[in-house]
């Protein structure tokens, strides 16, 4: 089995930047040789109003959702996005002052990045 590398960022709702509090609601995974980009996501709509009272879970759910279409190479048009995998999980990782943020870009080696995926998921947002 080929075993590929991989990046990913824990994706994070962060309801006040200022107090710098978060849960993490989901990830984003690349392997460059497997050819892989995706997202995934998981928002506890009890929990994240118990943590963040203010917050629009719709709001949140929308945006998670537009991280999923642009791995997927979706605009909000429906136009094909510009630019390779590499690129869109470069964009999708860069920190920004959002209720959705990506944490730090961590790697690591899988066979199967759809599985590594769904392992990160669980372990990490579940």
């Amino acid at each position: 089995m080929t075993r590929h590398g991989y990046q990913y960022v824990v994706l994070r709702c962060v309801p006040r930047v200022d107090r710098e509090e978060f849960l993490n609601v989901g990830l984003v995974l690349y392997s460059q040789g497997a050819d892989f980009l995706e997202a995934a996501y998981r928002v506890d709509a009890e929990r994240l109003r118990s943590f963040a009272p203010q917050v629009d879970v719709d709001d949140v759910d929308a945006a998670l959702e537009t991280i999923c279409q642009v791995c997927r190479g979706v605009t909000g048009d429906g136009l094909p996005t510009l630019g390779g995998l590499g690129r869109r999980f470069g964009w999708l990782s860069a920190p920004r002052s959002t209720v959705v943020q990506p944490g730090p870009v961590h790697g690591g080696l899988t066979t199967d990045p759809a599985a590594e995926l769904r392992d990160l998921l669980q372990r990490l947002v579940d």
